[in-house]
This record gives structure tokens, sequence and C-alpha cells, in this order.
């Protein structure tokens, strides 16, 4: 009866033995591994060397998706979307993973649409300055040709010439006014006294 029970033990003995000896078993038996990112940089920030420093660095980002955050929980950076997400635990699970592709397609489905109502707004843009072009151009043609303020009065006679007052007179000015009073002058002198002697011969 001793003997079997020996042999029993001692299987028993040999499974549990050959069970701690295999390497998964014996990591997460006797040693403790990172729970997040947090606590894997700064496992990593005590490794010698600054390459293997940064090699251990970058394990713990390939490893750890989600940042800890101070009030509790985690957040994952979606850096194609510029976004931040809050997740459960250090990495997100598979539903916060499909519930952050979905929130992508809708951002992608976003950005496509302003694209092309940005593109349509510049077609409408440059459509409306091509018509604002023409009909600038249009109105010039159209336009009738520049004519000075005298066209179509006619000449003034030779009388009005001399009592012409220059353009650039200021009222009441003696230069100005001298010679509308001079020509009055001859005038009334020939209403009183006639035409001087030989004047109109020739």
């Amino acid at each position: 009866m001793t003997a079997p029970r020996n042999q029993i033990l001692l299987a028993a003995m040999m499974v549990g033995c050959a069970a701690l000896s295999s390497p998964q078993v014996r990591a997460q038996w006797w040693s403790h591994g990172p729970a997040d990112f947090e606590e894997c940089a700064d496992i990593a920030e005590k490794v010698t060397g600054k390459e293997a420093r940064t090699a251990a660095l970058s394990q713990c980002n390939a490893k750890f998706a989600g940042r800890r955050k101070s009030g509790g929980g985690y957040t994952y950076f979606d850096f194609m979307q510029n976004r931040k997400f809050d997740i459960a635990g250090p990495n997100p699970t598979p539903e916060e993973q499909k519930r952050i592709d979905e929130q992508y397609a809708a951002y992608l489905e976003t950005q496509r649409r302003s694209t092309i109502a940005a593109a349509f707004a510049a077609k409408r843009q440059q459509l409306q300055q091509a018509s604002l072009k023409q009909a600038s151009l249009k109105s010039e043609t159209e336009k009738p040709p520049l004519t000075t303020g005298n066209a179509g009065k006619p000449p003034p006679a030779a009388g009005d010439l001399r009592r012409a007052k220059p353009a650039d007179c200021t009222r009441h000015s003696f230069s100005c006014e001298w010679p509308r009073l001079s020509e009055g002058i001859k005038d009334l002198k020939k209403a009183l006294f006639g035409s001087p002697p030989g004047k109109g011969r020739t």
C-alpha cells in the first residue's frame, strides 16, 4: 500500500517541478512584471547604458498603449485622430478598441466632407471672380467715349471771347473783373459819343 502511495506522490512532485520549471510560470510566479507603462518606464530608467535604456523604454511603449491618469484609470491617445480616449486598463479592451475604430471612421468621414466643402467653396470663389472680371471688362467696352464739357456747344462769338473770364478767376478779384469793366466802359462810350473817328476807315 505504501509503495503505490509513494509512487503517486513522486509523480505529483515531478509534474509540479516540471510546471514550475516552465519559463512562463516562473516569470509569473517568481517575478512581478510591470502593470502599466509608468511602472515599466520606471524599471527601464534604472537600466544602465543609454542604448539599453532606450530599447527598454521602446518595449514599454510597445507593450502598453494607455497612460495612467492622475485621478485613476487610463487614457489612450490616438495620434491618427489627435484625440484621447478613456480606457479601463493599461491597454484598450476589444470593445474599447472597436469604439476607437468607429470614432476614427467617423473622423475620416468628417475630414472627407470638409475637404469636399472646401474644394467647392474654392471653385465657387474662382467662378465669382471670373464672372466679376468679365462684367468689368464688358462694362468698360460699352462705355461711351469720354467727351469734354464744351463738346456740342457752338464756339463763342468774338465779343463773348473778350468778355469770357478765365476759368481760374476768383470772384470779385480786380484782375478778373477789370476786362469786363473795361468792355463795359467802351460800350458806354460808343452809346454816348458814337464810334471814335478814324475807326471803320481802312
